[in-house]
């Protein structure tokens, strides 16, 4: 998955192909970019180049605009996304560590009823009769 995100934040068009790609004239993504809607990265000479990330990107801002949606609003709808994603994440983190800290409360446990069968077993035939 991070190789795939990577990809997506590969830097590819430049803002005449990122207009073309999504419709919006090169002076309207100027200003989402003045708004921190969106940000390309810059090449050496300044240029900005817009990954796949940023068109998906524009792409929203597009359809929620087209809803009638101020770019206000599309502002905060965008950064509620991002704290989503970012809980999402994490709960998908939190998720793996208890599942790792289950498969050790297994491991541990089963760990102990084997010593537990060993101990007993270890015992001369007398005491084992006493229980």
């Amino acid at each position: 998955m991070s190789g795939n995100r990577t990809d997506r934040n590969r830097p590819l068009y430049m803002i005449s192909v990122a207009a073309e790609l999504t419709g919006v004239h090169p002076q309207t993504l100027r200003t989402y970019e003045q708004k921190g809607l969106v940000t390309p990265q810059r090449t050496s000479g300044n240029t900005r180049m817009y990954s796949q990330a940023d068109i998906e990107r524009l792409e929203l801002i597009n359809e929620l605009t087209g809803e009638g949606i101020n770019l206000a609003g599309v502002i905060r709808i965008l950064d509620l996304q991002g704290r989503l994603d970012e809980r999402d994440a994490e709960l998908d983190d939190l998720h793996k560590r208890v599942r790792r800290l289950a498969d050790r409360v297994h491991e541990l446990e089963t760990r102990e009823s084997v010593n537990a069968l060993v101990r007993v077993t270890d015992m001369p035939n007398t005491f084992r009769r006493l229980k």
